[in-house]
């Protein structure tokens, strides 16, 4: 009989949360190939737009002056410069995105402070008023200690279980809420993880091409095209400089990530533990 109500507690625990997941998937859908878009279309309109060249001609060099001259020499980068810039917009809408997620997974204030809050109410025995510090929380650990503390309102009024089967039951409907919570806080921090490798690969890709056309003009006949083999060099180092720095961006946000996912998830723990260990004391 416990198994069974447990299956149907996940299930309707699956259910609920099959909403927020799917439009979770169907904004990561959109977003890269809508930044794919951007990417190029930024490329050949802005950076190559002829105002940024001498002669008003994308096929000669770049304005000596003002900002045409840093767009037209990005320009020059070649034609995985707007490849590298649509993974650099990728990583920054994921980052923005998962920032402002994560921000509201936080709550209201932190989940330290939220269970301090709920071990005096429930030492005081005022289960209620622990549950509205949850609804003021509005975060991921008010959600997980929310669902608890019903259970653990539930378990009270519960004559049938003995006190350790009481615990098991909070401690299995924490770990299923937290089960439901974990994922979407991790959601997406698989494209920058992605993004952290393939960004590296890429501007080593753009950089081979452009040693490539360095070492052509060097090995032309008669005297080496000093034109050719700068340009050559400039498209090297651009594919590089965006490539770097991409990864680096990527990599530096996904860590600041995992580090408050960690923070979230001790806090929701600890949670499990205050909740567990309060009742066996007050309900023994």
């Amino acid at each position: 009989m416990a198994e069974t109500k447990t299956t149907v507690t996940a299930a309707t625990a699956k259910a609920s949360s099959h909403q927020p997941k799917k439009s979770s998937n169907v904004f990561a859908t959109l977003a890269v190939p809508i930044c794919l878009v951007i990417g190029f279309l930024f490329f050949f309109f802005v950076l190559g737009n002829p105002a940024n060249f001498q002669g008003n001609n994308p096929e000669g060099h770049p304005v000596a002056t003002g900002i045409g001259k840093w767009l037209g020499t990005v320009y020059k980068g070649g034609y995985v410069v707007p490849i590298l810039i649509s993974v650099l917009l990728i990583c920054l809408t994921f980052v923005i995105e998962r920032f402002l997620y994560l921000g509201k997974a936080k709550g209201k204030f932190s989940g330290s402070e939220l269970v301090r809050k709920v071990q005096y109410h429930l030492a005081n025995k005022n289960v209620d008023a622990a549950l509205a510090e949850c609804d003021k929380q509005k975060g991921s650990v008010g959600n997980v200690l929310k669902a608890g503390l019903k259970k653990y309102k539930e378990m009270i009024g519960n004559t049938e279980l003995d006190t350790e089967q009481k615990i098991l039951t909070i401690k299995n409907e924490i770990e299923e809420t937290t089960a439901l919570e974990l994922p979407m806080m991790e959601k997406n921090l698989v494209f920058l993880s992605t993004i952290a490798s393939v960004a590296t690969l890429l501007g080593l890709f753009g950089t081979v091409l452009g040693m490539i056309k360095a070492f052509t003009a060097m090995s032309s006949g008669g005297a080496p095209d000093s034109a050719q083999l700068a340009l050559g060099i400039s498209e090297a180092l651009i594919n590089t400089a965006l490539g770097i720095g991409t990864s680096a961006i990527a990599i530096i946000m996904y860590n600041y990530f995992t580090t408050n996912i960690d923070s979230i998830t001790y806090a929701i723990d600890e949670s499990g533990f205050t909740l567990t260990q309060s009742f066996a004391a007050n309900h023994k």
